[in-house]
């Protein structure tokens, strides 16, 4: 059987580890922690690795630590970032940190009683009560202003035009002392984050040993990318999140469904709980016939029921099939219910009375705000790229009237592949 290591090593979760981290862990329960950034009152999915990397530690038997930075919120993380961000009051800070609490407590195991029951904490908590003297006093002297300096992410923005404020040249410092803070009140003795962390991390670790003799681990998991060099958790409406009032099951699952063939299986690992058998045996059921999609169905199905549950993957599944059915399914078997039930379907009011003598279905797109211009329109409708209530637009002649209408009141537009409008008159 793998060890943790071993196994997030096979998933291609570890990118730089500090030496004894792997010892550490299988010589006795070991706490650690994973720093969450408290922007938005919801995580999205650049935060399931960490979350997954969390729930791996659990798993096998170590306690989690989730910290949510409501002090450093207030700084700015000056990592991988070319200018400094709006930086957060605490009314804000704090609602996002309840918001993000409420996410992590649908993954992980808070129960009290257990030797490993995950906790989080908000380092508000402890920053709040230290003055800016007593910090310099009996932190900042220990860290040299050369060590800061060396860490790549200090000597980008140093070198940039906007260069870098005191603010967050101070950030690789309060994180170190988190880590500080949690190895003396939590025992605390390993921090994991992403690859551009590395160099706070360290920062951390090297506190604890100059300011308590101590010793800490650290590893880093990698960046995620897209396999074509796109962002990863980004769409045209922007993030993913992992709230389902900021992006719906359906639109979830989609995102994963229509992940490349490369990219799932790299993600399926990294993504979902499948064992090393499972997947290989997905993998090869992919490679003998890639039209069927397998990797992305499991991974898709998978990461969905593991942030949404059952209930909305079965949601999602239902919408997938009613929006993608065969074209020669007629959009006239659709119920009301179907229609109106759908997510992912982007719904438009339109006026009846413009429907009276029939709209030319240029105007009829434009006006409706499925395309931003009669001049997009026309080309997307000469390039076949449209469909009206699942029938492909066969040119621009097309009017758009009452006779159209599904249960008299409804248009169903299709646009490209995978937009879907519900227009209302």
């Amino acid at each position: 059987m793998k060890s943790l290591i071993e196994e997030l090593q096979w998933r291609g979760m570890i990118q730089d580890m500090m030496p004894g981290t792997k010892e550490q862990l299988e010589k006795e329960l070991t706490t650690a922690y994973i720093g969450f950034d408290p922007t938005a009152d919801s995580l999205h999915i650049g935060s399931l690795v960490p979350i997954i990397l969390l729930v791996h530690f659990q798993k096998a038997g170590h306690k989690p630590i989730a910290l949510v930075g409501g002090a450093t919120g207030m700084v700015g993380d000056p990592t991988g970032k070319s200018e400094e961000r709006v930086l957060l009051s605490e009314d804000v800070l704090s609602k996002n940190s309840t918001g993000i609490k409420a996410q992590l407590e649908k993954f992980l195991d808070f129960d009290s009683q257990k030797p490993n029951a995950a906790e989080m904490v908000n380092n508000y908590d402890w920053f709040k009560e230290i003055s800016f003297l007593d910090f310099i006093r009996d932190t900042g002297k220990l860290v040299t202003v050369n060590y800061m300096m060396a860490k790549d992410s200090v000597k980008k923005r140093l070198e940039s035009e906007t260069g870098m404020s005191f603010t967050e040249f101070t950030y690789q410092l309060i994180q170190g002392y988190d880590f500080y803070w949690l190895y003396k009140n939590k025992n605390c003795k390993l921090q994991m984050g992403g690859s551009d962390q590395w160099g706070n991390i360290v920062t951390g670790t090297e506190l604890i040993r100059r300011k308590d003799g101590g010793e800490a681990f650290a590893f880093t998991c990698p960046l995620i990318k897209k396999a074509d060099g796109g962002k990863f958790g980004k769409t045209e409406k922007g993030n993913v999140w992992l709230d389902a009032a900021k992006t719906t099951p359906y639109q979830f699952y989609q995102f994963w469904l229509n992940a490349s063939d490369n990219d799932a299986e790299t993600w399926i690992k990294i993504f979902t709980f499948l064992d090393e058998p499972a997947i290989n045996s997905l993998i090869e059921e992919q490679k003998k016939d890639a039209s069927k999609r397998v990797l992305q169905k499991a991974l898709a199905k998978e990461v969905t029921v593991f942030v949404h549950g059952e209930t909305e993957y079965k949601k999602a599944i239902e919408t997938t099939e009613k929006l993608f059915a065969s074209q020669n399914a007629a959009a006239e078997d659709l119920s009301e219910d179907d229609l109106n039930g759908m997510e992912g379907i982007v719904k438009i009011n339109y006026p009846n009375d413009k429907l009276q003598g029939g709209v030319d279905v240029v105007s009829f797109l434009a006006e409706t705000g499925i395309f931003s211009s009669k001049g997009e329109a026309r080309k997307m409708l000469q390039g076949g790229g449209v469909s009206i209530n699942r029938k492909r637009v066969e040119g621009i002649d097309l009017k758009v009237d009452n006779s159209l209408l599904l249960h008299s009141k409804y248009v169903l537009v299709q646009k490209g592949k995978k937009n879907y409008f519900l227009v209302r008159v």
